[in-house]
């Protein structure tokens, strides 16, 4: 069994959720949102969220991490904003060694909903399938999860093919 820490970074939200994989079978650990203040200094709401991602880590002892990876839009502020969250996201981690991985949000959405091209409200939706216990109080949570669960998918594959790859 291995437990992913699944995070969908954001300044203002960043979702975060907990899964448990063991070969195809996911089990929803917990979930929720990372909220900063928007009237406190970037660099104060990216202690902020280093803090929240480090005592969900020490809670929660994840094996593995999955981090979304950052699309870039019109406005290069909130890209940059966005990208400092991102970092923060993948720092945590591995300053308790446990390794991460990156995704874009399509292979996100391809991995839970079976295209790219999906909404938030079909990822969510397959995720409280995939997961029914899952609390999914924003959709930031939802995306985590769905991170957690693409992560779990693409190591399950991953490991097929080194198990076949032996055996040739």
């Amino acid at each position: 069994m291995v437990r992913i820490l699944g995070i969908d970074p954001g300044l203002r939200f960043t979702g975060w959720g907990v899964v448990n994989a063991q070969d195809n079978r996911l089990t929803h650990v917990a979930d929720g949102v990372i909220a900063t203040e928007s009237a406190h200094s970037v660099p104060e709401r990216l202690r902020q969220l280093h803090d929240a991602l480090l005592e969900l880590a020490r809670n929660f002892a994840p094996d593995e991490a999955a981090v979304e990876e950052t699309y870039v839009n019109r406005n290069g502020a909130a890209t940059l904003k966005l990208g400092y969250a991102r970092g923060v996201g993948l720092l945590v981690p591995m300053l308790l060694d446990i390794p991460v991985s990156e995704y874009g949000a399509k292979t996100v959405k391809r991995a839970v909903v079976g295209t790219g091209a999906a909404t938030k409200e079909q990822v969510s939706m397959m995720v409280r399938r995939i997961l029914p216990t899952a609390l999914l109080k924003r959709a930031d949570a939802a995306d985590a999860l769905a991170v957690a669960i693409c992560h779990a998918h693409h190591r399950t594959s991953a490991a097929h093919i080194a198990r076949a790859t032996r055996m040739a």
